[in-house]
């Protein structure tokens, strides 16, 4: 038999307890009285109740308690089956992790912050299947559509420029990689959410998002960064600042963010650019606009749900101890002073 809380019945050890303790508190009160008089004297001086009767109301205070303890594990029986259908659209997130998205412009990087951008995202969603792209030089898929948010997490977490060694930011490929990464049957329901500071070295991603829009992908484009800029630093195995990246002519270089590029991959495919804030308003934006589009069928599974019954044990628990109280004698009646 499933129990909802089956951690409950650990309250169970305490019947074996509490039969134990009444049994000592009858012996001691024998011995108590035997100080007094004999048996039988006692017997009709004292108003407690007999032998028989005291095991009957100790026998429902602990049936009582027993069924107690089952009503609060909430026993289940009687199953039924359910299809539980999940509607939505498919979700690609390709997240920029070349070397420049170690800058620090927006804290404590723009990378954490990216990777921030995609948990709350995965927190909110409900129903859309969801997958990731990791991109730099060069791009690939890194954790392929699924309904398992939790999944994707574990995928989320890994998310490092030292995953793609290839130097650069390849846009356009992370584009094409996506694309390819939906079902080319359909021509709706796709979404890919871009998060980059937008500097692109490789490629012509106007080119790559006019052939994601002729896909039916919608690209919403997140820049992370600002325009002022700031150096990107590179860090010894401990994590510490050793330097700052340099060009062949040994000056600093300065990352900056990009919108205007990214405003324009957006408009191709008829989302829109919005640059990321702290308060994650883009976000709410972006999942704004996903809920209004068209959805389908996305997943579906069966589900075994049982029906509960805490209600049995707890009426045969409630008529144990109502019962018991109605006996009327006390289990260890309250002493009384004699006067001398």
């Amino acid at each position: 038999m499933p129990f909802g809380e089956p951690r409950a019945l650990l309250l169970l050890l305490l019947v074996p307890i509490l039969a134990l303790f009444f049994a000592l508190m009858k012996a001691r009160r024998r011995r108590l009285l035997a100080r007094f008089g004999g048996e039988e004297m006692m017997k009709r001086l004292t108003t407690a109740p007999g032998t028989g009767r005291w095991v009957l109301r100790v026998f429902l205070v602990l049936v009582g308690l027993t069924f107690l303890v089952l009503a609060l594990a909430r026993p289940r029986w009687g199953r039924r089956m359910e299809e539980v259908k999940r509607r939505g659209v498919d979700v690609l997130v390709a997240v920029d992790v070349s070397a420049s998205m170690l800058s620090e412009d927006v804290r404590p990087s723009r990378l954490a912050r990216a990777r921030g951008e995609v948990a709350s995202l995965l927190d909110s969603l409900g129903g859309d299947r969801i997958g990731l792209v990791a991109f730099a030089g060069e791009a690939y898929v890194a954790c392929p559509l699924t309904l398992d948010y939790s999944a994707a997490k574990v995928f989320l977490d890994v998310l490092d420029p030292s995953l793609i060694p290839v130097p650069g930011t390849a846009i356009a490929e992370a584009i094409r990689k996506s694309t390819r990464a939906f079902n080319a049957r359909e021509r709706r329901y796709k979404v890919l959410i871009l998060i980059t500071d937008g500097e692109d070295h490789v490629g012509d991603p106007l080119v790559a998002a006019r052939e994601a829009a002729a896909e039916g992908v919608v690209i919403y484009t997140v820049g992370v960064g600002t325009g002022a800029g700031s150096p990107i630093p590179e860090r010894d195995p401990q994590g510490a600042v050793t330097g700052y990246k340099q060009d062949r002519e040994g000056h600093i270089v300065t990352s900056r963010l990009d919108p205007v590029k990214l405003a324009e991959i957006a408009e191709v495919t008829g989302g829109k650019y919005l640059p990321a804030t702290a308060e994650g308003r883009e976000l709410r934006e972006i999942e704004a606009r996903i809920a209004r589009m068209e959805r389908r069928e996305v997943g579906s599974r069966i589900t075994i749900t049982y029906e509960e019954r805490y209600q049995i044990p707890l009426a045969v628990a409630l008529a144990a101890l109502l019962l018991e109280a109605a006996l009327g004698d006390r289990l260890f009646p309250r002493r009384e002073r004699v006067e001398s």
